[in-house]
């Protein structure tokens, strides 16, 4: 048997272990105003969030190609696999209703954060 580290509840949906750096050391940063907006998405959708990456440290953060100035770097973003039913366009306006400034899309999913300004792009090839 094994222990989840950061196995914290941490919102109606959300354990603090969902947001820790991919690294394996278990370190997480987390701004208060991406769980609730996070969670806000999650009520609206009525379905679960599969959180592909969230707070990143600055060495891993280069090994997967991020930004320098990442907004996953200050625990204020999370990368999120699409959601079944729904395009990747639906899933920005849903997410854009919840509130979300920083909304990338990506094949994948979509990129969203609580970042000051809004910012939109799209990496979708």
């Amino acid at each position: 048997m094994f222990t989840i580290i950061n196995n914290i509840k941490i919102s109606k949906n959300f354990y603090l272990s969902e947001f820790e750096c991919k690294d394996g050391n278990h370190q997480v940063v987390i701004d208060s105003e991406l769980i609730d907006k996070l969670q806000k998405l999650r009520d609206y959708l009525g379905q679960a969030i599969v959180i592909n990456s969230s707070y990143r440290n600055e060495s891993h953060n280069k090994s997967v190609g991020g930004s320098p100035n990442s907004q996953h770097l200050k625990g204020k973003a999370v990368d999120i696999r699409r959601i079944e039913g729904l395009t990747i366009d639906e899933m920005v306006a849903i997410a854009e209703d919840a509130g979300f400034n920083g909304i990338g899309k990506y094949n994948w999913g979509i990129h969203i954060d609580v970042r000051e300004n809004k910012a939109r792009w799209d990496m979708r090839g």
